[in-house]
């Protein structure tokens, strides 16, 4: 019996929050309040001076660093996104002037180049969280071959509507198990729609990931106060269904 089941937070993104983190101090406090409130890894996005999403090295590396010295077992997941830097060969050299490591990436598998950045990455122990956010992404990671080494499938349907985003995560999920690809799964959505998909990959076993990046709201409609109050439902969520499984 299963009693254990994944938790990550995504900290930061282009969402608006009054606590939302951009400076690294912030994000790496809000690491540790997302940790002590039941998170296993962190997903961030780094920024620049002007305040944008950047992926440059020194600016990512200064995020590592003040996330490690508040967090030194937590693993953290960069963002590869496209929607940073849109020409994947400019991403490509960004990426491959990276001197400090994080422990993953996320890489979103409808992006071109995608392959060849994750390939990259592999290459320097990082591991990859391959990223589907449609039907396309979860064919076109059955096709790629790089599902042996990836550490985990991301199920994030991009659906605003709650019905329309669990019928996805329910389609990319069966592609995905239909090709024989074990990967352990980390189910969520975006907006409201989160909670659905989350009470969905829940229900049946996987991993699933909350905050600010992804909803600002509480299940019952009501603004979190920060990333460790969505934290702090999602692992309520979990131990109910821990619970209820053990009956």
């Amino acid at each position: 019996m299963q009693t254990s089941i994944f938790l990550q937070a995504a900290l930061n993104g282009d969402r608006i929050h009054p606590a939302a983190p951009r400076a690294p101090t912030s994000i790496a406090e809000a690491a540790r309040a997302a940790v002590d409130a039941g998170a296993q890894s962190v997903h961030v996005h780094a920024f620049n001076d002007a305040g944008r999403e950047t992926l440059d090295g020194a600016a990512c590396s200064k995020v590592l660093r003040a996330i490690r010295a508040l967090c030194p077992e937590t693993p953290i997941s960069l963002t590869t996104s496209a929607a940073i830097v849109g020409d994947p060969r400019k991403r490509f050299s960004i990426v491959e002037a990276w001197e400090e490591m994080p422990d993953l990436v996320t890489g979103n598998q409808g992006e071109a180049g995608i392959v060849e950045l994750c390939e990259l990455l592999l290459s320097r122990g990082v591991g990859i969280e391959a990223g589907l956010l449609s039907i396309d992404d979860a064919r076109a990671f059955v096709l790629s071959g790089l599902a042996g080494r990836c550490r985990r499938v991301l199920i994030e349907p991009l659906d605003a509507d709650p019905d329309a985003a669990v019928q996805h995560a329910a389609e990319m999920e069966d592609i995905v198990v239909s090709a024989g690809i074990t990967l352990e799964q980390v189910h969520h959505g975006y907006g409201i729609a989160c909670w659905a998909v989350n009470r969905r990959g829940v229900g049946r076993g996987h991993g699933i990931r909350t905050g600010l990046e992804d909803i600002t709201l509480l299940p019952d409609g009501k603004q979190a106060r920060d990333n460790a109050d969505l934290v702090a439902a999602a692992a309520r969520l979990i131990r109910a269904h821990v619970r209820h499984s053990l009956l």
